[in-house]
């Protein structure tokens, strides 16, 4: 089971992990800057992180994933992975925008999966969801996911085997669709017009009936089977 989120009014603990040091000092100058948020450990590379990240606990990690000594795909399943006992909440960070990496961290336990050039407040904001049990993926990332799952069916997208729609209510398929989109918990809750903790029910129900692992299983499942609608 996922480790509990902060207490109630209490900064959201974030470590930082990229070989880089001016990646590392960028991150820390506006995650310090939020009110919510505070930087209570970095690591310049995957050895370091696992060991930093076990023994400071931070609500969230932030991991590169070419780090040297230890890559952040490695370090994501050691502190994430099925087999983890305690399992942390890990976003990944990277510039590198492939598919094969992307599938990596998710299948490692990752809650988030963002580009360094997807701009600091996207950051701020997949920091907050993983905090608060939720996961955030790339816009960008989300959408040519799904776009390569439609275009080739046997792709190797994470998913599970599909469910008949009609276990899901009309509200679930509301709610379906907007994962598909790439929308957070937040941004679901304003767009239907109920309560965040109403989203976060009808999603554990939705992964419940669709046996999913995480969001990108249930937005698979809504491309696959003509639940959602990607404009160009």
């Amino acid at each position: 089971m996922t480790s509990p989120a902060p207490a109630s009014g209490a900064p959201i603990r974030v470590l930082i992990a990229d070989d880089q040091d001016m990646v590392r000092t960028g991150f820390r100058f506006f995650l310090d800057a939020q009110p919510d948020i505070t930087v209570v450990a970095e690591a310049a590379d995957g050895e370091e992180a696992v060991a930093l990240a076990r023994r400071v606990r931070p609500d969230v990690c932030l991991l590169d994933i070419r780090m040297p000594k230890l890559d952040g795909l490695e370090a994501t399943r050691l502190l994430a992975g099925p087999d983890v006992a305690d399992p942390m909440r890990v976003v990944v960070v990277t510039t590198f925008d492939l598919d094969e990496y992307v599938y990596g961290a998710l299948r490692g336990g990752a809650c988030g999966f963002l580009l360094k050039d997807s701009g600091p407040t996207l950051l701020a904001e997949a920091v907050r969801a993983a905090a608060a049990g939720d996961s955030l993926v790339s816009p960008s990332v989300t959408v040519r996911l799904l776009k390569h799952l439609t275009a080739d069916p046997k792709s190797d997208i994470p998913t599970r085997a599909a469910r008949p729609a009609e276990s899901l209510t009309d509200r679930e398929l509301d709610v379906v669709r907007l994962v598909a989109l790439g929308r957070t918990n937040a941004e679901i809750a304003a767009e239907l017009y109920v309560s965040l903790s109403t989203v976060k029910t009808h999603l554990s129900s939705v992964q419940l009936k669709l046996d999913a692992r995480n969001r990108v299983e249930i937005a698979a499942w809504a491309w696959q089977n003509g639940y959602a609608q990607l404009s160009d």
